[in-house]
């Protein structure tokens, strides 16, 4: 009962810009996660998992319940990593570490802001750490495994670019020898994926309509353009009417009421078999390009961790009041309007934090790097694992967000504060210490001495 209690306080220390802005972040993509379930509906461009969890805990009363939720959620997360490298602590100074530990990601990371939004971009570093505790945390109990095991499977599925990440994690533990049941919760988020596009949309795979991110994405880096200027108007693609046209912003080509995708008829949907072919095309034709294209957007994508997307109530009043019109009381509806971001005062409260935040971004990122050297040497398995898994979950993100996508500060910001676990986690703990061999005796035994007792029968 103490451990859930502590539990839930650092739950609350997590989830304070939500206290400060008396209401939970929500953005315009929050709307379309409540119509999900609401309805439900399928919504073209979004998996049908993270609509589910939020109607699953609002249970139409308040949008304060799921915010709860996540609070916990990472809060035992971070009790359960903290437990992996300290495993026995008497409970005072477990709670210590514990509430210490939220309080410094609450007050020098950028981990309550996302867990504080009602969106699924808490659920990246969510599954890596589940990820990571299924592969090396020592002595896991069973139920333990499977809690973690399913909730992975959740997180990996609540967003296609998380498919790429939790697969570069799973890697890397499958590499430092991690437990295979790694793998099982990708199989899993795979499955889903596949499963509720086919009872949805009737289509089963992974993302019948994710071409068109891929078009916008190849079209503005220029690639999609040069297969288009060689194979239009034969090709007879509704894209080849926008050549020398192009909006320069794929978010513009994307959403644009008279871009691209929204002008032809039928929408994504409709443009997503066309879109395919033209991306195939262009990774087929064009690979050099495309990769350059790739590495110079990831590379873009790793330093951009600032705080303040989603954080303004752009486009609230045209998406979110309507959800919660036709899923909530009325009381629900004033608590939104109440708060700071609908009156455009949150992103000033997250501003003065961006600057401190990067020099700690910093300071982690280099930690890590040096544990996972020192963790390496003295043959640390855990210390070492959890380092090589949280760098290279970032470095994913980076380039699946990056590189699949547009580069957005929100993007890695979601994750990116997880550098800052290894070195106060792993570093403080006592290296096991070396076993040494006996000091030589300064009376060694006589000639006589039975050979049962010899230093080389004593070793063999």
């Amino acid at each position: 009962m103490a451990r859930a209690a502590i539990i839930a306080i650092g739950a609350v220390l997590l989830v304070w810009p939500a206290l400060v802005n008396h209401y939970p972040i929500v953005f315009s993509d929050t709307h379309a996660f409540l119509v999900q379930a609401g309805e439900p509906q399928m919504v073209w461009d979004k998996p049908f998992f993270y609509g589910p969890f939020l109607r699953a805990l609002h249970l139409d009363t308040t949008l304060w319940l799921p915010l709860a939720g996540q609070g916990l959620i990472v809060s035992h997360l971070l009790w359960l990593t903290r437990a992996a490298f300290t495993p026995r602590l008497d409970p005072r100074r477990a709670a210590a570490l514990h509430l210490g530990l939220c309080a410094l990601l609450a007050a020098g990371s950028a981990a309550p802001w996302f867990v504080a939004l009602l969106m699924p971009d808490i659920f990246a570093p969510v599954a890596v750490l589940c990820l990571f505790l299924l592969g090396f945390a020592p002595s896991l109990p069973r139920g333990q495994a499977i809690w973690l095991g399913v909730l992975a499977a959740f997180a990996i599925a609540t967003h296609l670019s998380y498919l790429p990440l939790a697969a570069a994690v799973i890697a890397v533990a499958l590499l430092l020898r991690g437990r295979p049941i790694v793998l099982a919760p990708l199989v899993a988020a795979l499955t889903m994926l596949v499963a509720s596009n086919a009872i949805g949309h009737g289509k089963p795979g992974i993302s019948p309509y994710g071409s068109v991110f891929a078009l916008a994405r190849l079209v503005t880096d220029g690639p999609a353009q040069a297969v288009l200027a060689r194979d239009c108007p034969e090709a007879g693609w509704r894209m080849c009417d926008w050549q020398g046209r192009f909006p320069p912003d794929s978010d513009n080509f994307m959403w644009d009421g008279t871009g691209p995708v929204w002008s032809t008829p039928g929408g994504p949907k409709a443009l997503a078999p066309e879109a395919a072919e033209i991306v195939r095309r262009t990774v087929l034709g064009e690979p050099w390009a495309v990769l350059h294209h790739a590495v110079a957007n990831a590379a873009k994508q790793l330093v951009m961790v600032r705080l303040g997307d989603t954080l303004g109530p752009e486009w609230l009043q045209q998406s979110i009041t309507g959800s919660l019109r036709a899923y909530f009381p009325p009381a629900e509806m004033q608590r939104l309007k109440a708060g700071r971001q609908w009156s455009d005062g949150l992103r000033a409260v997250a501003a003065p934090l961006n600057v401190p935040h990067a020099a700690l971004l910093v300071l982690g990122a280099g930690a890590t790097l040096v544990l996972l050297g020192m963790a390496w040497r003295r043959h640390d398995r855990l210390a070492a694992a959890f380092a090589a898994v949280v760098l290279v979950a970032v470095l994913a993100n980076a380039v699946a967000s990056g590189a699949l996508s547009r580069p957005n500060d929100r993007y890695q910001a979601r994750i990116a504060w997880l550098v800052l676990l290894p070195p106060l986690l792993a570093l403080p703990r006592r290296p096991q210490p070396a076993v040494r061999p006996p000091a030589a005796s300064p009376h060694p035994p006589a000639t006589s001495a039975p050979a049962s007792h010899s230093p080389s029968a004593a070793s063999r």
